[in-house]
């Protein structure tokens, strides 16, 4: 006959051996869950997306701009226009532009891109007369007065800087890359007159001894003093009697 006693140590050794079990099952099932998987029970849902999201991807599908791309370049143009490459910084574009460094990064690239961007624009938009006057005078005489009537005018507009961006973009500019490329435009303009004057020496419009190089260069000197006139305070009346001189002294047949 068993003992009050002894089954009161029977019972105990059973629960105790019970607890046991239930502990070494709790401690396997620990050691065999996946790694994390404890944590992601007790996030909100879509915690685990948001873990295996990659660094970044919720920047990726990014906000829509807080600022219009075309008025914000449009205030580049006048920025670059009226100080030149080197001299307009950073600070001095996100300050025309009223938009933060990063928009600008985001937007434009770096301030070379952003300024190649500008010149792009800028000589479609307000530099293009003399294109448009090669393209459409019967001769290169007429193509050089429309050019120089039509710089007088567009640098010296009161509403926006005066002169030529390319060529004031161009003073003191100590940027290689910048200045290359801007010396090519105002040398493709050079050229393009060359070649105007070539074929009217070719068609017999003028005497078989003009140079046409150097009155391309002539043309090229005109426009680019033009502007610099214009900077210095040339009003428009100033600059078109500069050019009554320069077409008095064009070679006629």
């Amino acid at each position: 006959m068993v003992s009050g006693k002894e089954t009161k140590l029977t019972e105990q050794g059973e629960a105790g051996a019970r607890e046991a079990g239930g502990k070494a099952r709790a401690a396997a099932e620990t050691r065999d869950r996946p790694l994390g998987a404890a944590k992601t029970r007790d996030h909100a849902p879509g915690a685990a997306e948001a873990h295996d999201r990659p660094v970044g991807a919720a920047k990726t599908r990014g906000r829509p701009r807080s600022f219009d791309r075309e008025t914000a370049l449009e205030k580049a143009i006048l920025a670059f226009w009226e100080r030149g490459y080197e001299a307009t910084s950073v600070s001095d574009l996100t300050r025309a532009m009223d938009i933060g460094a990063p928009s600008l990064y985001a937007a434009f690239g770096d301030k070379r891109s952003l300024f190649e961007e500008v010149v792009r624009v800028y000589s479609s938009r307000y530099a293009a007369f003399a294109d448009r006057a090669l393209a459409e005078s019967p001769t290169s005489r007429d193509a050089v007065e429309r050019t120089l009537r039509e710089a007088a005018g567009a640098y010296t507009e009161p509403d926006r800087p005066h002169g030529c961006l390319i060529a004031h973009a161009a003073i003191n500019c100590t940027t290689p890359e910048v200045a290359t490329s801007l010396r090519d435009r105002r040398n493709a303009t050079i050229a393009a007159f060359e070649g105007r004057i070539e074929e009217d020496i070719a068609a017999g419009a003028l005497p078989a001894a003009t140079d046409a190089g150097a009155l391309a260069r002539h043309t090229g000197a005109m426009i680019q003093g033009m502007s610099q006139q214009a900077r210095d305070g040339a009003s428009r009346e100033e600059l078109e009697a500069l050019v009554e001189i320069a077409m008095a002294i064009w070679p006629r047949t």
